[in-house]
Formats: C-alpha cells, sequence, structure tokens
C-alpha cells in the first residue's frame, strides 16, 4: 500500500490515495501505521476518497482507530494532495472570509459536512490553505455534552478533585476549552485523558487548555480524542477562537500559537463561518507492506 506522511504544524498523519489503492481495514491500519516505535508513526490515518458530492472526501482515524469527523491540520494536507496529483480540477478564486481571496479552490467532503477551501498556489505547489470550518455550535446536543443550558460557557466541572469552568464547542467535532494563566503548567497528560473520558461527553472530546497573551494572539494545548497530546489542532484553534471571543478575552481575529507553530483565525461577522489558515507540508512516501 502506497503512502504519503504530512503534517500541519507537527500534527502528522499518513495519507493514503484511495482513488487507485484499496484499505480493506483502516480502523486495524490505523492503529498499526499510527506507531511511532513500530510504525510509520502519526497521529492517525486519513483516507483520501472519491466523492459524489465534492472535489475528494476525506476519512480520518485517529491513532487508536476511531474514526473523526472532521481534521483541520488534515484537511490542509488533503487538499495540498488532491492538488498537486491532479485528482480533481480545482475551482476558480474564492473568497474566504471579510473579503479575502485565495486563486483556487475545492471542495471536501467530511463526516462534518462538504468544505470550501482556498489554495495558495506558489509555482506546481500548495503552500498554505486556508479552510472554511463552517459555523460553531453551541446546543449541548450538537457537541454534544451532558450539561445543563442553551450554551455552555465557563460551566464549572469537576476533573481530579479540582473544579474547572470549560466552554465547549463544535467544530463538526466536539471540543471542550478550559482558560489559564500558564499553559506550561498544565499536566496535560493527566488532565487531557480524564476529561476526554469524562461521562459528561458521549462522544469523548478534544481537550484544550489556552492562555491568552493579548486581544488577538493566544497559547494553546491540545490533548486530541483518540492521539493524546499533539503539536496542533485546527478544529481545536477555531473552537478556541471562538471560545475566547463569547468569553471577551480576545476579538474574532486571532493568531494561536501551537506548539507546531501558528494559525491564523478569524471568526467572520459576514457569515459566522470560522476561518483557518496554515501550512501543508509533505514529508516522505513509502510503502506499507
Amino acid at each position: 500500500m502506497r503512502f504519503t506522511k504530512m503534517h500541519g504544524l507537527g500534527n502528522d498523519y499518513v495519507f493514503v490515495d484511495c482513488f487507485s489503492e484499496k484499505v480493506a481495514n483502516p480502523v486495524k491500519i490505523a492503529i498499526e501505521i499510527s506507531d511511532r516505535h513500530f510504525g510509520v508513526g502519526a497521529d492517525g490515518l486519513i483516507l483520501i476518497c472519491p466523492s459524489r458530492k465534492a472535489d475528494a472526501k476525506m476519512r480520518i482515524f485517529n491513532a487508536d482507530g476511531s474514526e473523526a469527523e472532521m481534521c483541520g491540520n488534515g484537511i490542509r494536507c488533503l487538499a495540498k494532495y488532491v492538488y498537486e496529483h491532479k485528482l480533481a480540477k480545482p475551482g476558480g478564486p474564492v473568497s474566504m472570509g471579510d473579503k479575502a481571496e485565495y486563486p483556487a479552490s475545492l471542495k471536501i467532503e467530511t463526516k462534518a459536512g462538504v468544505l470550501t477551501l482556498g489554495l495558495d498556489i506558489q509555482g506546481s505547489t500548495v503552500a498554505n490553505v486556508c479552510v472554511n470550518m463552517g459555523e460553531p455550535r453551541f446546543r449541548p446536543k450538537d457537541i454534544p455534552v451532558k450539561l445543563p443550558g442553551k450554551r455552555i460557557i465557563e460551566h464549572p466541572i469537576d476533573v481530579l478533585k479540582q473544579r474547572l469552568p470549560v466552554t465547549c464547542v463544535s467544530m463538526g467535532n466536539p471540543h471542550a476549552v478550559f482558560f489559564c494563566d500558564e499553559v506550561e503548567w498544565v499536566e496535560l497528560d493527566l488532565f487531557g485523558p480524564a476529561i476526554e473520558n469524562s461521562r459528561i461527553f458521549p462522544r469523548r472530546t478534544n481537550v484544550h487548555f489556552v492562555e491568552v497573551e493579548s486581544k488577538t494572539r493566544f497559547r494553546m494545548r491540545t490533548w486530541e480524542r483518540g492521539s493524546g497530546i499533539t503539536l496542533a489542532c485546527g478544529t481545536g484553534a477555531c473552537a478556541c477562537c471562538v471560545a475566547a471571543a463569547i468569553t471577551g478575552r480576545c476579538g474574532r481575529r486571532i493568531t494561536a500559537k501551537l506548539p507546531g507553530g501558528h494559525l491564523l483565525l478569524n471568526w467572520s461577522t459576514d457569515d459566522n463561518c470560522v476561518y483557518m489558515a496554515g501550512p501543508a507540508i509533505k514529508v516522505f512516501e513509502g510503502n506499507w507492506p
């Protein structure tokens, strides 16, 4: 099986082109190929599949084999692969929030819906990708989270004998956001799995701790559902952008500083959608026996 390893800000995945390859058991392969000691090493497996409603379809399997709805860093890499391997003819210029223009576009089908992506093309390669991540969702049943109220904004929950205020947002997948004074102090390897697997999250959740530096910038660390500590999380950065804005800590245009690099975020007032822009990098290709 031919594969390509790619990453967005160090959030790395093994990609398989299912236009030409067949993957009979993606759950088993995701677990084996993601292992950083006995496999290729990755945060998960992403299948690039044909689609009847878009230019391509993304299926994402976490390192533990569970299938996720979306991945912001992964979808940028997938768009790069689709364009550079000519799997689909790209669309024309597209506006990506508050009149930001990109010269080419793709539509990618995900379990969170069909998303539009703007491509920053340099020569024959895609250097950066902007994704319309859609509108954030706040209703507990849409996240889902078992807490009372129409929105879960800084709602106190008990975690490891501590009471922490959580803000819950869905960006097509569930996110729990916690603001703190210093993200490096957070014992993410302890709090991450405890929150991810809490009973209040029936489909588990992604966990983020955020340190606000200014109205336009924050630092964040992530424990990803099914993968553990990762260097970046695109959907998570979007959820943190929304959480920072609705709690009055930041504006709607934010630079998110993740361990793997920076993402530019804009929760647009034009259409209420969150736009995320960042790089997509190819690492290497290989054959999985």
